[in-house]
């Protein structure tokens, strides 16, 4: 299939990998991390905002947004890029992963599945057919694959019958897609932690042929070794011109070794959920703005951040609205975190282009298992005089 959908590549490091993916919507360095918009807004930001940050591509879910809206209301709108005030790429989850996180709630079959809605029980039935035609209304850049998510620890034979089942789901999936230039569709590697189940899994995709290919079924408490010797496995199997997406994760931790071993693009809801919790991402780990030592702070969050809590407001200040419940908390934070997210991405893709990501790599690992910056470190922004 002819399509201008494509992945080029400008540097490699060891595993690790630079390059531009090219899509109908522009243009978006990688390693890249996509901002979680899951219902048509990255909580707590205007699109301004996550914007200013340097993000290139951010994330809707299917299940959310068929529920409310509705994907023909989205349609009839404009489209989700329109809807949404996002004219870049746009990557929707299948919704897959919170269909089968309902529990009780649905019911799996060979064909679908069919669920209650958590919002007012109403039943409704996604198969992979619908699912693709649902991404398609709301005109998403890259379609993913609906698949099943086994819970994990389950049984090998378990994880192997779910997988295989979301093997037939994918060629369905692919049926079903629209090829248009410029839109791409990625199937997804499943298989838990098995590496055999994993290259089956691949194999399967790459029969079927996708634009790219996403790591399913990590980040779901198996911890990070596992999943690194999950990644150490599965990523070289991938065909080497196409882009590799490991889904839901994760901490700036998980994000390098990740990279290092040759993932393209990532997802994660920390970054803003820690915002909305008053914990704040730094080159020096993680800060807790409720803390009382933060009441009487002068200084920014960091002082290599320029976001807008950063370069105006002081951590006594940010303290302040987290204590007394004000909306600007969170807004502020989340900015904070989206912003320090992308940072270290361009920081991690320009090591990588340098051929300097080891020492890179090494530096950041140092300074996270720091302490916060000194005072003397880090001086208190100028706080023009009251008149």
């Amino acid at each position: 299939m002819s399509t201008a959908f494509r992945w080029v590549a400008q540097a490699r490091a060891g595993r690790a990998r630079a390059g531009h993916l090219h899509t109908a919507h522009g243009i978006v360095p990688t390693p890249t991390f996509m901002p979680v918009g899951t219902v048509g807004t990255v909580k707590a930001m205007t699109m301004d905002a996550v914007r200013s940050t340097g993000a290139g591509i951010v994330l809707g879910n299917t299940y959310h947004l068929m529920l409310r809206p509705g994907a023909e209301r989205v349609r009839a709108q404009g489209g989700l890029h329109r809807f949404m005030d996002w004219p870049g790429p746009i990557l929707t989850d299948s919704g897959g992963f919170q269909v089968m996180s309902l529990g009780a709630l649905r019911k799996l079959d060979q064909d679908g599945v069919t669920f209650n809605s958590h919002i007012d029980g109403s039943k409704h039935r996604l198969t992979p057919e619908r699912s693709t035609d649902i991404q398609n209304a709301l005109d998403a850049t890259i379609t993913m694959c609906f698949d099943e998510c086994p819970a994990l620890p389950a049984p090998t034979e378990t994880i192997a019958q779910s997988m295989r089942l979301s093997m037939r789901w994918a060629a369905r999936c692919r049926e079903a897609f629209v090829p248009r230039p410029g839109y791409a569709q990625y199937g997804i590697i499943q298989g838990g932690t098995e590496p055999e189940l994993r290259a089956e899994s691949v194999r399967a995709l790459t029969d079927i042929g996708f634009e790219g290919y996403a790591i399913g079924g990590l980040a779901v408490g198996e911890g990070q070794a596992l999943m690194f010797a999950t990644l150490d496995s599965t990523v070289p199997l991938i065909p080497q011109d196409r882009p590799r997406y490991l889904m839901g994760v994760g901490t700036p931790d998980d994000l390098l070794g990740a990279v290092e071993r040759g993932v393209d693009m990532f997802d994660c809801v920390m970054p803003t959920r820690a915002g909305r919790t008053a914990r704040a991402y730094t080159e020096r780990g993680t800060l807790n703005l409720r803390n009382a030592r933060h009441a009487d702070d002068l200084r920014p969050i960091s002082p290599h951040c320029d976001c807008l809590a950063c370069s105006r407001h002081s951590r006594a200040y940010l303290h302040h609205l987290f204590r007394a419940n004000e909306m600007l908390g969170p807004m502020l934070l989340t900015w904070h975190n989206i912003a320090y997210y992308q940072r270290l991405m361009r920081g991690i893709r320009a090591a990588i282009v340098e051929g300097t990501l080891d020492a890179h790599g090494s530096w950041l690992r140092a300074q996270w298992a720091m302490d916060d910056w000194t005072p003397d470190e880090m001086p208190p922004p100028d706080i023009p005089p009251v008149p």
